[in-house]
């Protein structure tokens, strides 16, 4: 029987099981998955902890998940594009990700080009197209600056290279200890923490035209300190802020059919202009390790779960 991550109640990470399930059995417009790779992201562990259960509530026992990347095991009727075998990337709107066999409705999915790795794949949906959404939140252009909080982290460390190909000057906020990543991405690195404002009036004479928070803590009224104008301020981690000033929470919901979006940042990915970091690998069975990991908030990129291949 095919594994898949369950949890039958709120709570932290000691909720989540791995558990043999029922072979699903595709209907009609959907497709049988084989998970080769399932990124995690920081939305699904709100979710598991009921903090958000207001906006998404759960039904138990619930699965886990929506980044997915695999190969086609079988097709249900009135399927047209995908057949068995094909490698595609995708996405679960029911939480079912995270498992070895996974439905998914067939216009959730992209193909998957050869010179894109599983990882990458597997952990692009969630933040590709929430970065993708943040940054036409903002519109940045040719001669403006932006800064990206978090900048290294899952959502920003695409923020990041999506904003320069505006051709923007792009300003990161990280840890030291991620400079050298933004410098070769040819984003402008500044250190966060105390006294950061005067670090970004130092790095930006001209001003700060877009600011784009994937981290919340504070960043909507630096971003308002720096003058930044409230429709060019976007967060996706910081709402009782955005409802308090203002500004914009574009991020997946505003990015338009995922399928599309990820099949256009599939294709940066495979011509080597648009770069996915990958933190950690971990087998589904050390879910609640890679969620240890994640929850810590100083992940370099995306941490990915790769259920058994069989």
């Amino acid at each position: 029987m095919p594994k898949a991550v369950r949890y039958d109640e709120f709570g932290g990470i000691d909720v989540l099981r791995v558990d043999e399930v029922e072979r699903p059995v595709p209907g009609d417009g959907q497709v049988l998955v084989r998970v080769k790779a399932a990124g995690i992201n920081p939305s699904e562990a709100a979710i598991r902890t009921g903090a958000v259960a207001d906006l998404f509530p759960s039904t138990f026992p619930s699965g886990q998940g929506s980044d997915l990347a695999g190969v086609i095991e079988e097709a249900g009727a009135g399927v047209a594009g995908f057949s068995p075998g094909d490698e595609v990337i995708g996405f679960s709107q029911k939480r079912s990700s995270q498992a070895e066999l996974v439905l998914v409705e067939a216009g959730d999915l992209t193909r998957k080009p050869e010179k894109v790795s599983w990882e990458v794949a597997g952990s692009l949906y969630v933040v590709g197209v929430t970065a993708w959404g943040a940054v036409h939140a903002v519109q940045p252009e040719e001669g403006e600056t932006v800064v990206v909080s978090g900048a290294a982290g899952g959502v920003g460390s695409l923020a990041v290279q999506l904003a320069r190909r505006t051709g923007a000057t792009v300003i990161g906020l990280a840890s030291e200890s991620n400079h050298e990543w933004l410098k070769s991405h040819d984003v402008i690195p500044v250190a966060y923490g105390e006294g950061v404002a005067d670090r970004i009036r130092a790095a930006a004479p001209s001003g700060v035209d877009a600011f784009i928070d994937t981290f919340g803590d504070g960043y909507v009224e630096l971003a308002l300190a720096l003058g930044v104008a409230t429709d060019r301020i976007d967060t996706i981690a910081d709402f009782a802020a955005a409802a308090k000033y203002g500004v914009k929470t574009d991020g997946g919901s505003a990015a338009g059919p995922g399928a599309e979006v990820l099949a256009e940042l599939a294709g940066l990915i495979a011509a080597g202009h648009l770069d996915v970091p990958i933190a950690n690998v971990y087998p589904l069975a050390q879910v609640r390790e890679a969620y240890t990991e994640l929850e810590r908030r100083h992940t370099h990129g995306k941490i990915v779960l790769r259920p058994q291949v069989h």
